[in-house]
């Protein structure tokens, strides 16, 4: 048996998140039917995280267990041939027996993206979450220097999660204008459900000007869901890269 490790981007609008889900369409199912229809093995494949209905990649990250005699350098040609144009494999390795493409990351970053133009521009509406009133993007930096370091992010969490451990680390978040676009990028050792979209959504209320910078200390330490913003659509979210430990 060989271990391999993958790097794939994808189009997340039409299918229901990464995990497999029953009587849904998934980014790991389809991977998963077409190593089946290249291998004839049942193969299940491990993500470094999942991501939810809507949402893209561009750096996610999966490793899989074969007998295939496939060569490594054939492999990202033979299943792109049985994947969807929404999903792309980057690149493919053998990787030791004992990465894990989970539980080796050190650190993961996303990116939300939102197109501030006055109209939405009809080429990035799939990726990016339209706001058409200008953004005070300096007032979401200061705003976002609150949420580095290690918190309980309670409040920057779906209520919906069954996680009980909300704290986690956040290495950098920081907001940055390239042209008609505002990028939240934030990089962390781990996040919650629906975490990276409430923070995006609570920043653009410090931009919108409904919301002073400091009251994300306040709500930080509220740990009160109710306290922080709306959730940022899924379409402006992209898992843009995954680090690994020296052995990932």
């Amino acid at each position: 048996m060989r271990r391999l490790k993958c790097l794939v981007a994808y189009d997340g609008t039409d299918y229901s998140g990464f995990q497999v889900q029953p009587d849904q369409v998934t980014i790991q199912g389809e991977i998963e039917a077409a190593l089946q229809r290249v291998t004839g093995e049942s193969i299940q494949i491990a993500g470094s995280g999942r991501t939810d209905a809507g949402v893209h990649a561009r750096g996610q990250v999966f490793h899989f267990d074969t007998s295939s005699s496939i060569p490594v350098d054939k492999w990202r040609f033979v299943l792109n041939n049985q994947l969807p144009d929404a999903i792309v494999i980057r690149s493919m390795e053998e990787a030791s027996p004992s990465f894990h493409a989970r539980f080796d990351v050190k650190v993961k970053e996303y990116r939300y993206c939102i197109d501030n133009n006055p109209v939405a521009d009809v080429f990035r509406h799939r990726y990016a979450d339209h706001i058409r009133y200008p953004l005070d993007v300096e007032a979401m930096q200061q705003a976002a220097r609150h949420l580095i370091g290690t918190h309980d992010f309670t409040s920057f969490c779906s209520a919906k999660t069954f996680v009980e451990d909300k704290v986690r680390t956040v290495y950098d978040l920081r907001v940055e204008r390239d042209g008609q676009e505002v990028w939240v990028i934030c990089r962390g050792n781990g996040f919650l459900y629906n975490m990276v979209r409430i923070i995006a959504g609570t920043l653009v209320e410090v931009g919108q000007g409904k919301r002073h910078p400091d009251d994300l200390q306040r709500i930080l330490l509220a740990r009160d869901r109710e306290l922080a913003g709306k959730t940022a659509p899924a379409k402006g979210l992209t898992m843009w890269e995954v680090v690994y430990t020296e052995n990932g």
